[in-house]
């Protein structure tokens, strides 16, 4: 049966690291549902959310495929209960002086925010649940969607009592 994860992969930030990932999952043919990446407070290190798919035999082969790597410090498989998860969309609509306020009310029932207005074209970015967005989304078609940008899913556990301390493990390489 098929299912969905999502990993938390913390990695030396260095060069190519992106790239090794990613090549893992496309030389094994692995699908990969979402890909963001960042600094962490620590500028050596990045981390990666990627939610995957695939069956269960599969999906442990990616952990460990991808724990191997040797620029992988931490792979921690998130649960939907026990962390917060997120994705950003800058959204631009067709819109005129007609459409305007309706445009508005649904981005202020989603909490999303006006960012650029034009004189045909409105840009609302938005920031929430896979759900959300979708939903949000949904309701736009109807004006007339002329781009789209998603980050793609970001997350976190939750509370602090999950919280890897990488610091000694990046030290512990290097001695």
């Amino acid at each position: 049966m098929m299912r969905k994860i999502v990993l938390s992969i913390l990695v030396e930030n260095t060069s190519g690291v992106l790239s090794r990932v990613s090549g893992l999952f496309s030389r094994r043919g692995y699908n990969i549902d979402s890909f963001s990446a960042g600094v962490t407070a620590d500028s050596r290190i990045t981390r990666m959310t990627i939610v995957t798919s695939g069956d269960e035999e599969i999906l442990e082969q990616i952990e460990k495929q991808v724990e191997k790597l040797e620029e992988v410090l931490s792979v921690t498989k998130l649960d939907y209960m026990d962390s917060v998860f997120r994705e950003l969309a800058l959204v631009k609509v067709r819109s005129d002086v007609n459409s305007r306020r309706d445009i508005f009310a649904i981005a202020d029932i989603f909490r999303a925010k006006i960012i650029d207005v034009g004189n045909d074209s409105v840009t609302i970015e938005i920031t929430g649940t896979q759900d959300k967005l979708e939903a949000f989304l949904s309701l736009m078609k109807s004006h007339e969607i002329l781009e789209l940008a998603r980050t793609g899913l970001t997350a976190l556990s939750r509370g602090s009592e999950n919280v890897l301390e990488v610091i000694p493990l990046l030290n512990k390489r290097y001695e």
